[in-house]
């Protein structure tokens, strides 16, 4: 089989143009990125607010393996699927990070035959958005310690400086350093550090803003810094609001592109869901939903992650509800949380599948928490034996929920036909009833507490001094009643990256919260959690070239 790449630079694209008139968008109402992608202007929203809302079809997996899931290929073919079926469907999916592209993952567009493309683009510099939202961000810190460097009037205590830099890249060597030394000419000294921008508060308004004037306004309720006296000073005391604001005039408008097989997708937002709130942009969902009769969506990781906080924290602010949630599980990805190592996962293994089946039952109760119907759709992968597949059939008609079986990334649409039509079974069938967890008003420590029993299995939670005080301050200036967006490890539903399956009775340690209050909600580090991810042994870096021609190989 080729590679994801070369599939993707055998493809025959479309003109954006094109995919937009299908979608009934104007040509002024597109700006061009090229031939194959454009921003869509936020005036289609108002334009087609009358317009009859479509399906929203939320995709979310079990815990992520090096095993591989494929939540994004399955999103991605489901909506090639529908588009087979003659369904007008289409996807919004993240915007991928640099990070993660020359790190340990790679690419993020998709693989196979299930793929959003110009994959080259959309991987590397795409729109420039994630460049935006880092640009935005330093400004708001420079802006910060020139304050402080020409005469403090705000009075700052640069030891409450709370406000860190950010850049799309893994750099672990920036996670924590001293800024300022040099002569006087060169600020002032300070311990400061670097988060990944995909974890900014920056990129988390980009995606829950409704339009650039909410944008504006929730940038000036960023917390930046405390003063001597431990009042707080937000980035509206530095006036900061209006020029992120033109910075990121761009940034907040969705991206237009097109799956393998030419149905619409939008790429918009790339927030982290181990760190951030793990989900695209409102508005890129909200229009999809006025241009097409059914849009899949994807959050990150797995459904306590991106899901949990999609249904806690973005239906809160947008009112955006699922009408039916996919869990995508494979079976070697269950092999591994049954106890198998990673090279031994494309082996029959029945024992170690059934003991790894765990994981998806927690994943199924934490959907149906929310009374979202669930549909289980299982990623096919070469060395599937029949006898797995119809365990994992079998387990799910026991468990009572819909299960289908994709071989999109081999096959594109047509392998996820069955799948698509399951889909589409279950929202004619079982209407959802949705409801989020908890209630934000609840105290931060009550609404801790529900998503460490309810969610992750937990028997309680531990807090450490730098928490209690942080919950303690952050009550007492009012933010009490802000939703809860737990930064953990992707790798565990526990707090621990080493604990696979669905471990009970463990207890959820909280080191600190930290105030998103331009997002809206509460950041709690649970466990070692760092917001600056780090390079493995072998970055993939190492194998992206590109040739005299300006042909980019190993991307994927």
């Amino acid at each position: 089989m080729l590679s994801d790449i070369a599939i993707a630079q055998e493809a025959k694209l479309r003109p954006i143009l094109e995919i937009a008139e299908e979608l009934g968008l104007r040509e002024d109402e597109v700006e061009l990125y090229g031939k194959y992608k454009a921003k869509v202007n936020l005036a289609v929203l108002e334009r087609l607010r009358e317009r009859p809302q479509g399906k929203l079809i939320y995709t979310t997996a079990i815990t992520a393996t090096p095993a591989g899931e494929g939540k994004t290929c399955m999103a991605i073919g489901l909506t090639q699927a529908l588009g087979r079926l003659g369904k007008k469907a289409m996807a919004c999916v993240r915007e991928p990070s640099l990070g993660p592209t020359f790190g340990i993952k790679g690419g993020a567009a998709g693989g196979g035959y299930s793929q959003v493309v110009p994959m080259e683009d959309i991987n590397l510099h795409f729109t420039g958005d994630i460049h935006a939202v880092s640009t935005a961000h330093n400004l708001l810190a420079a802006l910060l310690d020139n304050h402080i460097a020409h005469g403090n009037s705000l009075n700052i205590d640069p030891k409450r400086i709370v406000f860190r830099r950010v850049m799309d890249m893994n750099d672990r060597q920036l996670r924590n350093i001293v800024v300022g030394l040099g002569g006087l000419g060169d600020g002032y000294v300070r311990e400061a550090g670097f988060d990944i921008s995909v974890a900014s508060e920056i990129m988390a308004i980009l995606c829950l803003a409704q339009d650039l004037q909410d944008l504006k306004e929730r940038v000036a309720r960023i917390l930046v810094a405390y003063t001597y006296d431990r009042k707080p000073v937000y980035a509206g005391d530095l006036k900061a609001q209006g020029a992120l604001a033109v910075i990121m005039k761009d940034a907040i408008k969705p991206n237009l592109v097109q799956t393998l097989e030419g149905q619409a997708a939008f790429v918009h937002g790339g927030p982290f869901a181990n760190i951030a709130h793990g989900n695209n942009s409102v508005v890129s969902t909200q229009m999809a939903l006025k241009l097409a009769d059914y849009v899949v969506t994807e959050g990150g990781f797995a459904a306590d992650l991106g899901a949990e906080k999609f249904f806690d924290i973005v239906h809160g602010y947008s009112g955006l509800t699922p009408d039916v949630a996919v869990i995508v599980a494979s079976v070697r990805a269950l092999n591994m949380h049954g106890g198998v190592s990673r090279r031994e996962v494309e082996k029959t293994n029945l024992e170690a599948l059934r003991k790894g089946l765990v994981n998806l039952d927690k994943h199924v109760e934490n959907v149906k928490k929310f009374g979202l119907p669930v549909v289980v759709a299982l990623n096919q992968f070469p060395s599937d034996s029949p006898e797995e597949l119809e365990l994992v059939k079998k387990h799910c008609e026991d468990l009572g929920v819909r299960y289908a079986l994709a071989q999109v990334v081999a096959e594109g649409g047509k392998g996820g036909e069955q799948f698509a039509q399951t889909v589409l079974e279950v929202l004619e069938e079982e209407p959802a009833q949705f409801a989020p967890l908890y209630d934000w008003k609840l105290p931060i420590k009550s609404k801790l507490e529900i998503l460490a029993a309810e969610i992750y299995g937990a028997k309680g939670v531990a807090y450490s001094a730098r928490a209690e005080r942080s919950i303690r301050d952050l009550t007492k200036l009012g933010y009490g009643e802000l939703p809860i967006c737990v930064a953990k490890t992707q790798h565990s539903i526990t707090d621990d990256p080493k604990l696979k399956g669905a471990p009970r009775d463990w207890t959820l340690t909280i080191s600190d919260v930290r105030p998103s209050l331009g997002a809206g909600f509460l950041v709690c580090l649970a466990g070692n959690i760092m917001t600056m991810p780090g390079l493995p042994s072998k970055p993939a870096a190492e194998a992206v070239d590109i040739d005299e021609e300006g042909r980019i190989t190993g991307l994927f």
